[in-house]
């Protein structure tokens, strides 16, 4: 396995992790974000899966333009948590900004990590 494949690899496993953990938890985290709606945190936790399991693919196929767009993915998250943390948008609560932004710093870097892997790595065609 090369590095690529493991900054991959990585970023598939905190996402089936995460996503699992959204999903059985869901009524859980709803209170620790000061909400009784749980809706959205299995909602995200099954896209989370989803996102997974296309990384999955690329972890063997390794083809550049769908790597870039989960690193864009990444990034995007990483994008739309800073906005939730600077705007506060919702009513959440200082737990739920903490775990916003500490979920930001891990994809942001596992994001830097897989562009600087794929800089490095011999390109397949599409």
């Amino acid at each position: 396995m090369n590095n690529l494949q493991k900054a991959l690899r990585n970023n598939a496993l905190f996402s089936s992790i995460s996503g699992v953990l959204m999903i059985v938890l869901n009524r859980q985290l709803a209170s620790l974000f000061g909400t009784s709606n749980n809706t959205i945190f299995w909602s995200i936790g099954l896209v989370l899966l989803y996102f997974a399991i296309t990384i999955g693919f690329e972890i063997k196929k390794q083809r550049r333009t769908p790597i870039i767009w989960i690193i864009i993915q990444d990034y995007i998250w990483v994008l739309g948590s800073i906005i939730i943390l600077i705007t506060k948008p919702f009513q959440i609560t200082s737990t739920g900004n903490l775990i916003i932004g500490i979920i930001a710093l891990i994809v942001l870097f596992m994001g830097i990590h897989q562009t600087i892997e794929l800089k490095k790595f011999k390109n397949k065609t599409e």
